[in-house]
């Protein structure tokens, strides 16, 4: 396996252990709006308690935190990917058919995915009716004849995702707009910007050779901050006039907010689900963490984000502004589940020091990334 591969090439060769939740930790969700009344949850053996309502609990769209996941990113499917690219898609169809009852082994968003029903786990210990949490899409471009291995693959893992999105080979997108996607997480570089373009958060994943535990009971997420949570406004400076021409406009607008970037929302659905923690005074042990890594300098140009996330009303956890130092040493440190960047370089150098880390293909810095410019500001 090469060492960093432009081809999302899903490899996992560590995986977090397996969490089990207790019954008072799934039996609904806790929020402040749903009163109405659920039956009680039933255990099933071997795998957690769910809600049960003439049916598994669900929430609807417009209340949860909706993240989808390619089923190339969520498991390792690179010996399928391989048979359909060389024996066609009869051949694909007919080797996944006869390997259904084998289950795939995890992907690179699978310590994510484990770490959002962790946090789901929470939550419905806190707040039992409520529909405010993570909800989970699978989405795949495969045949329905598939889904028998995909299902046998989130039962064996114990995962709890009972959506799925099976499109035989058509764009997902669309879909994606219907289910109030908060996130969409893909090895298809193609359908990441055509979800961007469509005012979804989306992100094509990439993995290391060398993987870094994660926590298990703690959702870290990291994000970079011009052209992923800000507008490329400051990065078309830098690009256009270079370092010092930045800095001049970074001061001349440091009482100007920052555009809105494609993962915005993202991070204000976490902050959204954070809060319901800080209000059960569980801000020093929420299970949900934020970060903000950038190249940004703290006093030069550092100001203007900060003034630019107080006044959206979100929080950041930790915020490292490196003044152009490699973020792999800082991310190493963090251990995040998943890291996201809009330039290849910083995706790679996180990769190299083992973090999950995913290129939001947005912005100026788009024209540059083939070049893996070290001097990038970004």
């Amino acid at each position: 396996m090469a060492k960093m591969s432009l081809d999302p090439v899903q490899v996992m060769s560590g995986q977090v252990k397996e969490l089990r939740f207790s019954p008072s930790a799934n039996g609904a969700d806790g929020g402040s709006r749903e009163e109405e009344e659920e039956a009680e949850p039933r255990a099933v053996e071997g795998r957690r308690v769910r809600k049960v309502e003439g049916g598994v609990f669900f929430p609807k769209p417009e209340n949860a935190v909706t993240v989808a996941v390619s089923s190339r990113v969520l498991f390792r499917t690179e010996r399928e990917q391989k048979v359909y690219e060389e024996q066609g898609v009869e051949e694909y169809l007919r080797y996944q058919i006869e390997h259904e009852n084998e289950p795939f082994a995890p992907g690179p968003a699978f310590p994510f995915v484990k770490a959002l029903e962790a946090v789901n786990a929470r939550l419905r210990e806190l707040y039992p009716l409520s529909e405010e949490l993570f909800d989970i899409v699978l989405v795949t471009y495969n045949h329905a004849h598939v889904g028998v291995r995909l299902i046998n693959t989130i039962n064996h893992h114990n995962l709890f995702i009972e959506r799925f999105c099976m499109t035989g080979g058509s764009s997902p997108i669309g879909y994606l707009k219907a289910w109030q996607t908060n996130l969409y997480l893909s090895a298809d570089a193609d359908k990441v910007r055509e979800a961007l373009a469509e005012g979804i958060a989306a992100a094509t994943m990439f993995v290391a050779e060398k993987v870094t535990e994660v926590s298990e009971s703690q959702l870290r997420v990291a994000f970079d901050g011009d052209a992923v949570l800000f507008s490329d406004e400051s990065e078309r400076i830098f690009k256009a006039h270079g370092l010092d021409k930045f800095f001049e406009h970074e001061r001349d607008n440091e009482d100007t907010l920052l555009d809105h970037g494609p993962l915005k929302g993202f991070l204000e659905a976490l902050g959204k689900l954070q809060k319901k923690f800080y209000a059960k005074g569980q801000r020093l042990n929420c299970p949900i963490r934020t970060y903000l890594v950038t190249a940004r300098s703290a006093a030069s140009s550092g100001i203007r984000a900060l003034k630019t996330l107080r006044a959206w009303g979100l929080e950041i956890d930790e915020a490292l502004f490196l003044a152009g130092a490699p973020k792999g040493p800082m991310l190493e440190k963090i251990r995040p589940h998943i890291y996201f960047d809009d330039q290849m370089f910083h995706v790679e150098g996180a990769a190299e020091m083992g973090t999950v880390a995913a290129h939001v293909p947005y912005g100026i810095a788009q024209k540059h990334n083939q070049k893996h410019n070290a001097g990038a500001r970004k």
